[in-house]
């Protein structure tokens, strides 16, 4: 007779039951962990036995095979399948595991696709293109047997500084939102059984940590973490179904979010109504006592981080495997233990574990890096190329003779990656020596990478069949994108001078190659990564946000030549780009690209493709304005006297939704029909393309709620639409405003929407000078609406 807990006819509550009753302390709690495959497999060896003793209770995930070694598709799965095999065969109760990877731009695996960073997706504003995607990165996860995704990254990011901005969404809850949704869609999909789990991450708060400090403090006030933090996670949990759920390394007002009931239970499953898993972002259990200094000792740390709600301890159980000694002697409940463990083992039989625990580890390299599969990569990082500004150099006249393609990021496929792509996020394993260093310190140690308890000694080494590369896929970088692009020009290169450093030595040849050209493309940037050499990326915080090294030099003295000059800034930072974009004639910032960045960024540039990426971000003209972004609260604009700066303007350098054409625009016919503080408002515009070329114009609608109980935004963005128009012809779009989407906080911190006037404006950007807008009064009662009951704002064209 089959176990109630194996019978996939019975219902999830009652298997979950079941086995929940058979299990004894210490399986309950491995259920809450994971383990590190180098703990379990080392040097191309496959110990069955060992790993069964190890492995006696069970575990509840292994870390990231994918992202610790440089096995391929197949070999990977093949391994995968052992482990489990192990499990389910040679443990008392079979429970399957879970392998955890990442995914922010691409699957973090050999030969996956590796598509724009999340910062250079959002840029597209193209929630479609989002969404296929993440389900190339579920289709190939899916083929390794890899079922648990820690992505996407739903942080706020407003503090350029801060590195890890380049795998956000930027600035706006509305498109980090919307584009999460789109992501958690493609990768879950209607049913678990053929998804991969997302982790929504970092929650909450994280990107606006002291200073722009990786897990440095956070001083938040609850209107603005509801209303601006934790927006873009409550609509992936009400709109998308988000599955799992990571905590931020900060504290926020001296309490950490690894050890917050008020946050991790409290907010995220009684006020967004979250059902998942939560999981600790990597070593953040420990960091209660090592960093935090809330805990005395790992054992503590542990009861802090369960009782709070988190689920599952990752990367490996270094405080969790301490609970079963804590409930025997009485300093903790076994119903906390129940409680966790029943979500992990609900979210198991969700995703069809017990059922099919194997994958076919031959068919799996066929899923890798296919002709499709690059041809969207080259769209994605087509689409989101944004052009700044453009004084008619561009696009490139296809009769062009000769063109001096120069700087450091002109033919470096590494500098095409970002921190979470791969191989560059392996640096952190495959370089050792200051990579291990620097990885010690990120973790409160002494910088010796010695190891010092924190866990970083159980790191994967490379060795063997699992050394981690560098492996690249095909990466097309510009210099090739534009030879290809344009086969009858003559194409000089001149690096110029490196990604960082301050030898110049080579900035006059770069020069000279300048001048003896028809023109000039200069392609600058930030290294991103983990490791010392990085200049973005996790743990590469700066105070200084122009470019690396003497490549603001190099751009100068180019530009100073008479040849017409192109800057391509290629990089995950939001930089201060004052000095390029006077210098320049054109300015064009892709973000991080990925493998087709090369070809993405030609296609921008000689016209393939008309541009129409869009800034997620707010660009600064000095780090000093830090933090700017469209929808300040009341009073953060300038006045003509109060709020200006003495030494330069308040304003940014492009503001939030900024982005040029190959073609031209025209809005008219703005409508808005009112509704109230219970029925919708429809707003809608004419947008004609009255250019010569067709493109693709992103429609952007704003609002100001004009007087309100508390300060609310000068103006934010509420919907957006990337619309496909052909030259010379006219879409309508229509957008329709739940009075629920226009809900805030107010004095009474109750949720809602108060009655008064509004003003809808749509345009190009936040700051568009030719915006439509119009007033209107929403009638009605002070109308409350719960958290996880907001509608999002929908969109409709017509004119096809």
């Amino acid at each position: 007779m089959t176990d109630l807990y194996k019978d996939p006819n019975a219902g999830v509550t009652e298997r979950v039951s079941d086995l929940l009753g058979r299990m004894t302390l210490e399986e309950k709690v491995a259920q809450l962990g994971a383990i590190w495959l180098t703990q379990l497999v080392n040097d191309e060896s496959f110990d069955e036995d060992a790993i069964a003793e190890k492995l006696v209770d069970g575990i509840g995930q292994v870390t990231r095979i994918g992202a610790s070694t440089g096995l391929l598709a197949n070999e990977s799965a093949e391994l995968g399948n052992a482990i489990q095999r192990v499990l389910v065969e040679r443990t008392r109760l079979g429970i399957p595991m879970v392998i955890h990877e990442e995914g922010v731009g691409g699957f973090l695996s050999r030969g996956a696709t590796t598509f724009p960073q999340g910062l250079g997706l959002a840029a597209t504003w193209n929630i479609d293109l989002v969404g296929e995607v993440a389900d190339v990165i579920r289709q190939q996860m899916l083929a390794v047997g890899a079922r648990h995704n820690l992505a996407p990254v739903l942080d706020i990011a407003r503090d350029p500084r801060w590195g890890r901005v380049e795998e956000t969404y930027g600035e706006s809850p509305e498109l980090t939102g919307r584009m999460g949704v789109a992501y958690v869609k493609g990768m879950q999909t209607d049913d678990l059984t053929n998804g991969v789990v997302c982790t929504g991450k970092h929650f909450l708060g994280y990107a606006l940590s002291q200073g722009g400090r990786n897990q440095a403090p956070v001083q938040l006030g609850p209107r603005e973490l509801r209303e601006v933090y934790a927006e873009p996670f409550a609509a992936a949990i009400r709109d998308a179904g988000l599955a799992s759920m990571m905590n931020s390394y900060s504290s926020i007002d001296g309490e950490p979010v690894a050890a917050s009931r008020a946050m991790l239970t409290d907010l995220l499953r009684g006020e967004l109504g979250f059902t998942g898993t939560v999981v600790a972002d990597y070593f953040a259990v420990m960091q209660l006592h090592l960093n935090h200094k809330t805990a005395a000792g790992p054992e503590e740390s542990a009861r802090q981080a369960l009782a709070a709600g988190l689920d599952i301890e990752l990367p490996a159980l270094d405080c969790y495997q301490h609970l079963p000694t804590e409930v025997r002697e009485s300093r903790f409940d076994e119903a906390l233990i129940d409680e966790s463990c029943a979500r992990v083992l609900e979210q198991k039989i969700r995703l069809g574990l017990f059922e099919n625990p194997y994958v076919d580890a031959d068919a799996a390299i066929a899923i890798f890096d296919t002709p499709d599969q690059r041809t969207l990569a080259r769209q994605a990082a087509a689409e989101g190329v944004i052009v700044l500004k453009n004084d008619g150099v561009l696009p490139l006249d296809p009769a062009v003779g000769s063109i001096a393609v120069i700087g450091p990021h002109a033919d470096d496929p590494r500098l095409l990656q970002g921190d979470y792509h791969y191989p560059a996020h392996l640096e952190i394993i495959y370089m050792g020596g200051g990579a291990a260093e620097a990885l010690d310190e990120f973790m409160g140690g002494d910088g010796t990478g010695g190891g010092d308890g924190t866990g970083t000694d159980q790191l994967p080494q490379a060795g063997g069949a699992f050394k981690a590369g560098p492996y690249y896929t095909p990466h097309v970088t510009p210099l090739a994108g534009l030879r290809a692009a344009l086969p009858s020009a003559t194409i000089t290169h001149e690096p110029g001078c490196a990604d960082a450093g301050e030898d110049a030595s080579a900035i006059p040849a770069a020069v000279a190659a300048a001048e003896a050209a028809d023109v000039a493309v200069v392609f600058v940037g930030a290294r991103s990564g983990l490791v010392p050499s990085a200049t973005v990326g996790e743990a590469r915080d700066a105070t200084d946000l122009d470019l690396p090294g003497v490549q603001r030099e190099l751009v100068a003295a180019v530009s100073a030549t008479d040849t017409p000059t192109v800057v391509v800034v290629v990089s995950g930072r939001v930089h201060t780009l004052t000095d390029e974009n006077d210098s320049a004639d054109a300015l064009v910032w892709s973000i991080l690209p990925g493998e087709e960045g090369g070809n993405a960024i030609a296609d921008v540039l000689t016209g393939a493709v008309n541009p129409a990426g869009r800034l997620p971000v707010t660009l600064p003209r000095h780090v000093g304005q830090i933090p700017i972004h469209h929808d300040q609260r009341q009073r953060g604009d300038r006045s003509e006297f109060y709020g200006a700066y003495v030494d330069r303007d308040v304003s940014g350098l492009y503001p939030f939704g900024h982005g040029l054409s190959y073609t031209t625009y025209d809005y008219a016919g703005l409508e808005v029909t009112a509704g109230s503080t219970t029925e919708p408002t429809t707003i809608q515009a004419d947008i004609t393309n009255s250019g010569g070329a067709d493109g693709d114009e992103v429609v952007q609608l704003y609002v100001t709620d004009d007087v309100a109980s508390v300060a609310r935004p000068i103006t934010e963005l509420v919907g957006f639409a990337r619309v496909s128009i052909p030259a010379g012809e006219t879409r309508r779009v229509t957008f329709t405003v739940d009075p629920s989407r226009l809900a805030f906080h107010g004095l009474d911190m109750r949720h809602t929407t108060e009655p008064g006037t509004f003003t809808f404006r749509v345009g190009r950007s936040a700051a568009d000078p030719d915006m439509l807008e119009q007033q209107v009064t929403l009638d009605g009662e002070r109308t409350g609406y719960e958290r996880r009951d907001i509608v999002a704002t929908t969109t409709h064209i017509s004119g096809n």
